[in-house]
């Protein structure tokens, strides 16, 4: 795997437009039920793994995968039991 270093994902991410990129990390085993955010996201998981269900459609990432979710999307995450970290730029 030969992921960016998180300042490169920033300055890519805020010339495409987001307003702030942060790095998240999840407990091992969280469970989030459905529920939507009022930005979009474009994310990369830099460690551990999740499921994230969208329009009753899952998909399984690891470390390397990219996600995107526009605002207002009801979804679902899952984190497995390493818990999980992922970068993740926001557009508000």
């Amino acid at each position: 795997m030969n992921l960016p270093s998180f300042e490169e994902f920033k300055q890519t991410s805020l010339a495409a437009g987001f307003d702030e990129v942060i790095a998240r990390d999840w407990a091992p085993h969280t469970v989030l039920d459905t529920h939507t955010h009022p930005f979009g996201v474009h994310a990369i998981l830099t460690r551990g793994e999740m499921w994230l269900t969208i329009n009753g459609h899952t998909q399984h990432l690891l470390p390397g995968s990219m996600f995107q979710l526009d605002r207002d999307v009801p979804h679902d995450e899952r984190y497995g039991a390493e818990g999980a970290a992922y970068w993740v730029a926001r557009k508000n």
